[in-house]
């Protein structure tokens, strides 16, 4: 590698949250003003971040005009492009789940998942080109892709990674980076929510979502050569305090268990990965307390300015009503399903409530985040 400065751009998954991701980089694209060169050598996603960022490296020739088009897929987004929203379907997939449970298998196997994403395929193999991704590499105009999903057979989480630099793949605990040539496949197995959509295969491996068993969403950047980071999360900064229960509700409904599932698995390892990072940064920084490879890396972490669960909560009545009935089967019936029915309102009012925010809060951070870009002209 060459010793310029990189700064990566990392992006989690979230799924309809992550229309937030897409503001704040159209917000810097903005901030930066045109014509820009794309600031970000290495970008690194999970799950829908990782179409976003696949979007970003595909454009990387134009940054400006690839925020442009990654902003109009986004606002302009429907559930039904994403996943199959006819009632029918939606309505077999839940009995076949509810009839395997109840006979222990006997009667009907689970199904794999309970929506069908192939409408998703479809759109991405009309929206990515990766051979113009790998022009642009070519170009020196981007130097790394990377995307997460996680073999659901040996449990490992693996980061896909493409570049034209010398580097090598790495393995850790229940980790590992795998060199690849990076195609639709994988971003639908990053995107595969538990669950919820179906996973995919590649190789001998089923793949599912990437925030599964992503235990250290930063450690890609870091390994892919990048000594500042952009995390764009789609949560609000943690509470100090926890808020106190619905007073309405007498226990937890399956759907605030599966929204705080969901949680976890998308929001939560970023922060303690952030910890982590921070404790090494003070170590690097003694003289002599650490080998040479060790380094510094500076990190920036833009969130939502407001809580995206309750944006969602006002937008519930625009999801199809296949999806408001697996809602409501799930207890979600009675104003707290918006942490859950934020991950699939791909309707395009609230991606556009969502982007429009990702914008203003860019904006608002206007100083940090040229402060975390300086050098990468």
């Amino acid at each position: 590698m060459t010793q310029r400065s990189r700064c990566a751009l990392v992006l989690l998954g979230g799924g309809a949250r992550c229309a937030y991701q897409v503001g704040v980089v159209r917000g810097i694209a903005e901030l930066l003003g045109e014509p820009a060169a794309n600031p970000f050598p290495i970008l690194v996603g999970t799950s829908a971040g990782a179409v976003i960022a696949a979007s970003l490296a595909c454009g990387a020739e134009d940054f400006a005009q690839a925020t442009r088009q990654v902003e109009g897929f986004w606002a302009n987004s429907e559930s039904r492009k994403v996943y199959r929203t006819d009632s029918p379907a939606t309505l077999r997939a839940v009995t076949q789940m509810v009839v395997a449970l109840l006979s222990g298998g006997r009667l009907a196997q689970a199904p794999g998942a309970l929506l069908d994403t192939r409408p998703l395929r479809g759109v991405l193999e009309g929206h990515m080109n990766f051979s113009r991704m790998r022009m642009a590499m070519a170009a020196g105009k981007v130097e790394a892709l990377a995307v997460t999903a996680t073999d659901l057979l040996s449990g490992d989480s693996v980061t896909f990674f493409e570049t034209l630099l010398r580097t090598a793949e790495w393995r850790r605990a229940w980790r590992r980076g795998q060199e690849s040539r990076l195609a639709i496949a994988h971003l639908m197995a990053s995107t595969a929510m538990p669950l919820l959509f179906p996973g995919e295969w590649l190789g001998a491996s089923i793949f599912g979502d990437g925030a599964v068993r992503q235990l250290a969403p930063l450690s890609p950047a870091v390994h892919l050569g990048a000594d500042r980071i952009i995390a764009i999360s789609v949560r609000e900064q943690p509470p100090h305090v926890a808020p106190p229960p619905p007073r309405s509700l007498r226990s937890a409904t399956p759907a605030q268990i599966f929204g705080l599932a969901m949680d976890t698995l998308f929001l939560d390892t970023l922060d303690s990965d952030l910890e982590r990072l921070d404790r090494l940064n003070e170590l690097a920084a003694r003289p002599g307390y650490l080998p040479t490879p060790y380094r510094s890396i500076e990190t920036l972490v833009l969130r939502p300015s407001v809580d995206i669960a309750e944006l969602a909560a006002a937008h519930t009545g625009m999801l199809p009503q296949s999806t408001r009935t697996l809602l409501r089967l799930l207890g979600a019936g009675r104003g707290d399903g918006g942490r859950l029915a934020s991950y699939l309102l791909f309707e395009s009012a609230f991606t556009r409530t969502l982007i429009e925010l990702g914008r203003r809060d860019a904006h608002a951070s206007e100083s940090a985040v040229r402060t975390a870009l300086r050098g990468t002209d």
